[in-house]
């Protein structure tokens, strides 16, 4: 009970500020994209959360566990969240103002990405049970080197960067765009930072980095 509490208290949080930094600048609630976005982002964490916490309640709270213990990653974490604030703010500051004109297909297009992105990152969790929000290496990890893990070594980084870059088209923003697309460099410097510390303590990383080329994009990097 204590650990649905805790996850039911962080997600109605989350949709409280994500609706508040939308709809306050948009200075409407007839912000039809904006409620789009909210249905395609908290509808699939609701039932994603409900499948774990059943399944797999282990997993959910390591989610919900969120203190980074590098340095590093504090500063990287500090960052995101200022890029996501401002991100949802321009958006509805854009709406407002009419800074942008975001076609329906694109919107359509968007909102696909943004599905396919969160089944993506759904089955990452699948796959590793070792998945936390922080940085560490955890006791008896074991190397993951199947489905999307032998395609990629951060599978659940390129998830969220399609699903963050597709967020502000759905909110029909091109200059929130902007904003959301500097989280590539920021979560690459996360992934670099994050390789070096598994390099170091989880046996057979180094091997693995050997195996699997390339980090989030086939070909790319």
């Amino acid at each position: 009970m204590k650990l649905l509490l805790n996850a039911l208290i962080k997600f109605t949080l989350g949709l409280a500020l994500v609706l508040a930094l939308i709809f306050l600048p948009a200075g409407s609630f007839a912000y039809i994209n904006g409620w789009l976005f909210l249905g395609l982002l908290f509808i699939p964490m609701l039932i994603l959360g409900a499948v774990m916490f059943i399944r797999s309640p282990a997993l959910l709270k390591k989610r919900l566990s969120a203190k980074e213990k590098e340095s590093a990653q504090k500063g990287v974490v500090a960052v995101s969240g200022l890029l996501f604030v401002a991100g949802f703010i321009v958006a509805g500051l854009d709406h407002r103002f009419g800074w942008s004109d975001v076609p329906l297909w694109a919107v359509v297009s968007a909102s696909a990405v943004l599905l396919i992105s969160y089944a993506l990152y759904a089955e990452v969790m699948r796959e590793n049970a070792y998945l936390s929000r922080t940085i560490e290496v955890q006791k008896d990890q074991k190397i993951i080197d199947t489905g999307l893990y032998g395609i990629v070594r951060h599978p659940m980084y390129a998830a969220t960067v399609w699903l963050f870059l597709a967020i502000p088209i759905v909110l029909g923003s091109l200059w929130s765009l902007l904003c959301f697309f500097l989280y590539v460099p920021v979560i690459a410097v996360r992934i670099l930072n994050e390789e070096r510390v598994l390099s170091s303590g989880l046996e057979g990383y180094v091997e693995y980095k050997k195996r699997v080329k390339y980090r989030l994009f086939p070909y790319i990097w």
